[in-house]
């Protein structure tokens, strides 16, 4: 991180924000003459010292009712719309929440475009869940857009949450609940905020006493706000958290009762408190109030087992078996426990494992319906490098939940007699992103759960790294399209085909990367089917030779089934892009041809493109010309990854005034293949000091 001398911000341009990208000519280049004059931008949204966008949340009533879209952050807008998913939500009578609450919130998290973290939390057991819940103690917590965007690429809900807590939250709550007109600009607000960010709910935590007024408009509060929320955002959800009671007072109850059931009849969903037992789940199961939506009652878990709890840490497992047997759901409160309390941050892949493992018999695997192109190379969104196509693009450690693609189930078994299972995550090498999946053990697994209609020609295409002596194979499990996964059992048309990189398929080509480890394999098939609908990936290892006790390792780089009609498309061209909010800062480091601190460019890229093509876009830039006009212009250097169409660069070093320099946008799409550089955004940017 650079030291900020020198703020300025300046331009022939006087445009802010959007409105920039409408009035600047798209046949010409931007002109800017730097003046030393503050940053306009918004220190709420923007790192002070980096300008590099961030999320953040709300704290006070006055913040959330003064709240507008026009000036909201842009760049904390979900990409990714919610998957439907199978079952869905509605339809799941024993679901799961995971509501993160770790270290205050908004940690290597809250950078939007991502950071260089060195140990990182992340999640990847998506499948497994079904509900996110981002919690801080803010007044208002807005969910980063990078959890967002993770958690709907399977199909899981986010939520944000709402809370009130001690003295101040006594005083908030008193002030809005006081009367129809200010429950409702609140809602309205919260509404507003989700729908703008594009998450999907809220939990309402009032955890402070009430009056008499306000706790009797508090049901009408909840009432206002789920309705429209589900006007709003589809899909959407509202739950309560056990926490005040119809009187008023705070005194949690550790189930849904006769006290607290008025605030459930409201909305969604409710969530217990932690300090239940047994007896707790029973009364509840025989409860009127509860009959008809238990899927609705969310029993609390706390992870670090704070209190008087059932499990906790390792053995919340224990808490999850009572509550599946008396069939409700389950909030499983502060996984982070498992980064939290752990020194060593460098098991931290080991012990989440470890700890979703020992819950799998109580959790439920939820198929994310997809359509084609489907490609994955399991990045979990974080890593030691940044990987394409098997070499490194940048060596650095980073994190970006963005970036975290379709993830596989993770498996770690043992099997009869001396047979064993594990898959997990392996930053040692990847294909492309952070990591690849490392298979290792003696029998097939399932790699993805996944439901995709196939179209009547599918390309199927894998790269793996297999250790010597086995076979390995791909194996796509089908359903009759017409039927639904819950139907599985009775389909009554299914094929599976097998790919194996050691059969002599025509016209497959084997190729061989500069990957540092293993040879990479990559194979490709052409499959026709009909009205088939693809229920499982899996992969089936098998021993060559005698039978003997034979260790395997396999890496899987990415996996890819593309329909082979999209594929005579032609890309479409990157079109608008635009340069605004332009930041410069004087700071530490030098280029080679520089005798004084660089000066550093930091700048918003708008650009149009069709979101769902892509898997990213590579942003660069390249120096044109100096005042020289005979030198050449420079190469193209990469800046980074966007992941939507709208990218900051961020503390560029380029040459002193005056300078000329082009900055790129070359979209990486579904398809697989490059797109032409005669597609790619282009704009140029010229500079000089204002006293040139």
């Amino acid at each position: 991180m650079h030291e900020s001398h020198l703020v300025f911000n300046m331009s022939s341009f006087t445009f802010t924000r959007l409105e920039s990208c409408l009035e600047q000519p798209m046949d010409s280049s931007i002109h800017e003459v730097i003046n030393y004059t503050p940053s306009l931008l918004p220190a709420k949204n923007y790192d002070a010292d980096t300008t590099e966008p961030v999320s953040c949340g709300l704290q006070t009533l006055d913040e959330l009712l003064s709240w507008k879209r026009s000036e909201a952050n842009p760049f904390n807008v979900a990409v990714v719309p919610l998957a439907p998913r199978e079952p869905p939500l509605a339809s799941c009578p024993r679901r799961t929440l995971v509501s993160h609450d770790m270290m205050g919130g908004y940690l290597d998290d809250r950078f939007v475009q991502g950071t260089s973290a060195e140990a990182p939390y992340a999640f990847y057991h998506w499948q497994s869940i079904d509900i996110f819940n981002y919690f801080t103690h803010n007044m208002v917590t807005i969910p980063p857009a990078v959890w967002t965007n993770a958690a709907h690429k399977h199909g899981v809900v986010v939520i944000g949450t709402f809370i009130t807590e001690w003295k101040d939250g006594a005083t908030a709550c008193e002030a809005f609940l006081k009367e129809e007109e200010s429950y409702r600009a609140v809602a309205d607000k919260l509404v507003q905020i989700s729908h703008y960010y594009s998450f999907d709910g809220w939990l309402i935590n009032i955890e402070n006493t009430l009056s008499e007024v306000a706790v009797k408009n508090t049901p009408l509060f909840l009432r206002y706000l789920t309705d429209q929320m589900h006007e709003r955002v589809s899909g959407s959800l509202v739950l309560w958290y056990d926490s005040v009671t119809e009187n008023g007072q705070l005194n949690w109850q550790n189930e849904l009762n006769q006290s607290n059931r008025i605030f459930f009849d409201a909305c969604d969903g409710f969530f217990t408190n932690y300090n239940w037992t047994e007896q707790n789940l029973e009364w509840m199961s025989d409860y009127s109030g509860v009959q008809g939506r238990k899927a609705d009652i969310y029993v609390g878990v706390d992870v670090f087992a704070r209190g008087k709890v059932v499990g906790g840490m390792f053995e919340t497992n224990k808490a999850l078996e009572i509550i599946r047997k008396h069939d409700f759901s389950t909030a499983i409160f502060a996984p982070g426990w498992v980064y939290e309390t752990h020194d060593d941050k460098t098991e931290f892949r080991k012990n989440q494992d470890r700890f979703w493992a020992l819950l799998s018999d109580y959790l439920y695997i939820h198929r994310p319906v997809l359509p084609l192109p489907f490609i994955s190379s399991s990045c979990q969104g974080f890593g030691k490098a940044v990987y394409w196509r098997g070499k490194h693009e940048k060596n650095m450690s980073w994190f970006n939940l963005t970036a975290q693609e379709i993830q596989p189930m993770y498996y770690h078994k043992e099997l009869e007699g001396q047979g064993w299972l594990r898959s997990r995550g392996c930053p040692e090498d990847a294909w492309n992103g952070g990591c690849s999946l490392l298979l290792e053990g003696l029998i097939p697994c399932v790699i993805f759960s996944i439901h995709v209609p196939l179209p009547s020609k599918t390309l199927v295409s894998f790269i793996c790294k297999p250790s010597a002596g086995i076979t390995v194979s791909l194996e796509l499990k089908t359903t009759d399209a017409s039927l639904g996964i819950q139907e599985v059992k009775r389909e009554t048309s299914s094929w599976r085909h097998q790919m194996s990189i050691q059969d002599a398929f025509s016209g497959v080509k084997m190729k061989e990367s500069f990957c540092p480890l293993l040879v990479t394999v990559c194979r490709c098939l052409q499959l026709e089917s009909c009205g088939c609908a693809l229920k499982d990936i899996c992969v089936s290892i098998q021993r060559n030779g005698e039978p003997q006790d034979t260790p395997f390792s396999c890496r899987m780089g990415e996996i890819m089934l593309q329909d082979v009609a999209s594929l005579q498309v032609p890309p479409e061209l990157v079109k608008g892009l635009c340069i605004y909010d332009i930041v410069w800062l004087r700071g530490a480091g030098t280029l080679p041809e520089s005798t004084s601190p660089c000066l550093h460019l930091n700048a918003t890229l708008r650009w149009d493109y069709q979101i769902n093509l892509v898997r990213y876009f590579r942003v660069y830039w390249r120096q044109l010309r100096g005042p020289d006009p005979r030198i050449p212009p420079g190469q193209l250097l990469l800046v980074g990854r966007a992941y939507s169409n709208l990218f900051r660069v961020t503390e560029l070093a380029v040459p002193d005034p005056p300078g000329l320099l082009e900055l790129v946008v070359e979209p990486v799409i579904m398809k697989g293949f490059p797109v032409p550089e005669s597609h790619w955004g282009r704009r140029s940017l010229s500079y000089t000091d204002f006293t040139q």
